[in-house]
């Protein structure tokens, strides 16, 4: 395209001034400081000359739109109320657990004004993780317990305090990549350890564990052996920090393996004198085997077996907030808390309000626990249930929209998610709406798109919306959503 052809494009473009002057940006004077509608209108209006020089074909109401929709991006809420109807329990994007009943009350009250963070009944300075780790000593059997903001930060906090400048040995099977590409040996890096790889990536023994001390034990020997003039010009020795087994909460290896129990780790730990660390990823604090699910490490298993340290996500089967739970023995847990790493992870007064809630959960009978807490009960509700909820609103879709929507229930598959029980697949039963007047892929953004986001998976050119991860009630919203999108 030639420079003059460029020029004439542009001169289209309405100047600052004038843009000023659109009735829809001018009702926004009121509401908006004047710096800062200029600033939208001047990227947007960037943006839109990018466009153009690019040869797109664009008039100035698309320059209008793009500068409405920048406007409401910015002024509401992003992190607001969803809809999941994607059948992925812990969906990351989505937050990953939902809270259960009354968490949110007790979120709206801890954020009222301020909050009874780390004050005692005195009126003095409290200790902010006395409440959380009563909790945890109660419902694991641990020592002592803190939390830091995420799991990958438990991890981090844990090897920095116990094995820095030491080497920390662990499996190759375990070396784990997270989510956005957080990797157990890059984690291991940043603490200051220097990790210390044992085994192949499908078969790993208890001697790859037992030559590795060895071999560090008999070369600190010699190395003391030495004159202490010699001593004096080299380096002090490397030695074991800890041993750590990470749990592979998000993959599975099967056919030709070998994995080193905790147990034996734990006995090989006490017999060097070094600390054995579980990485447990999700954990879990109630037996799911006996609900028909593939058995989970559970927090207290790892202790009763001997693990110093155990760390684990709040957020993933525990169904609470964000945050990393470390729990285990009483001397390593103060030893950690008094790291200065503690104070940059440490977690708000919101995650621990709504972890507190979330634990007392767990002090329920087990039966009253599956009912209200929300991760389990979407784990264990029954297909015949699901496929009723997926009728019901299929019949109600089918009466308003039955003209331009088709509509079905059909049997799918749901996943657990949040690199929990990653292999196991749930039966569920999902409704399939195909519309008659616009793409399925057109409908599902226009569902993302709705004052309060629904979330579903375009298959085989349907919408189809899970109902394992549909709450109970959401299908007015649901309702309500179609008869604005399709008016």
């Amino acid at each position: 395209m030639s420079k003059e052809v460029n020029t004439e494009i542009l001169k289209n473009i309405p100047a600052v001034d004038k843009i000023l002057n659109w009735t829809e940006i001018k009702e926004l004077e009121n509401k908006i400081e004047h710096k800062h509608l200029l600033s939208i209108i001047r990227n947007k209006t960037d943006e839109f000359r990018g466009k153009l020089l690019k040869g797109d074909k664009l008039e100035n109401e698309y320059l209008k739109q793009m500068i409405l929709d920048e406007i409401k991006y910015l002024t509401e809420p992003y992190f607001r109320y969803a809809v999941n109807g994607l059948g992925i329990v812990l969906h990351t994007g989505l937050g990953r657990a939902p809270f259960s009943k009354g968490i949110a009350d007790t979120l709206r009250d801890a954020s009222n004004a301020y909050s009874r963070l780390q004050i005692d009944d005195e009126g003095k300075r409290d200790d902010r993780y006395k409440k959380i780790s009563k909790l945890l000593q109660l419902l694991t059997g641990c020592e002592a317990g803190i939390i830091v903001n995420n799991n990958a930060g438990a991890t981090l906090l844990i090897l920095s305090t116990l094995a820095k400048g030491k080497e920390v040995i662990v499996s190759r099977g375990q070396l784990i990549e997270i989510g956005g590409s957080f990797r157990i040996p890059d984690i291991m890096a940043q603490s200051g350890c220097i990790m210390r790889e044992v085994g192949t990536t499908n078969r790993t023994h208890l001697k790859d564990y037992e030559q590795a001390i060895r071999v560090l034990r008999r070369s600190t020997a010699k190395k003391r052996g030495k004159k202490k003039s010699s001593m004096s010009q080299e380096q002090e020795p490397i030695v074991t920090g800890a041993i750590i087994r990470v749990h592979q909460s998000n993959y599975h290896i099967s056919g030709f393996t070998k994995e080193v129990s905790l147990s034996e780790l734990v006995q090989l730990g006490k017999k060097y004198k070094i600390p054995v660390i579980d990485d447990l990823g999700s954990g879990a604090l109630i037996d799911l085997s006996k609900y028909g699910l593939p058995k989970e490490p559970m927090v207290q298993e790892s202790l009763i077996t001997g693990a110093d340290v155990v760390c684990f996500s709040g957020d993933k089967l525990i169904g609470g907030p964000q945050c990393g739970v470390i729990v285990g023995k009483k001397d390593l847990v103060e030893k950690i808390k008094k790291n200065p790493l503690t104070r940059a992870l440490r977690c708000d007064k919101l995650t621990n309000a709504a972890l507190e809630a979330t634990l007392q959960m767990f002090l329920l009978k087990e039966e009253d626990l599956i009912k209200e807490h929300r991760v389990m009960s979407m784990l264990l509700k029954p297909p015949k249930e699901i496929k009723t909820q997926a009728a019901g609103m299929a019949g109600k879709l089918n009466k308003e929209f039955g003209s331009i929507l088709d509509v079905k229930v059909k049997p799918a598959k749901s996943e657990i998610g949040g690199g929990s029980l990653s292999t196991e697949e749930l039966e569920t039963f999902v409704v399939a709406i195909k519309p008659k007047n616009m793409s399925a892929q057109a409908l599902a953004k226009k569902l993302r798109q709705y004052k309060i986001p629904i979330f579903g998976r375009v298959a085989e050119n349907s919408l189809l919306l899970d109902f394992r991860t549909i709450l109970k009630g959401e299908e007015k919203i649901i309702v309500e959503a179609f008869k604005s999108i399709l008016k």
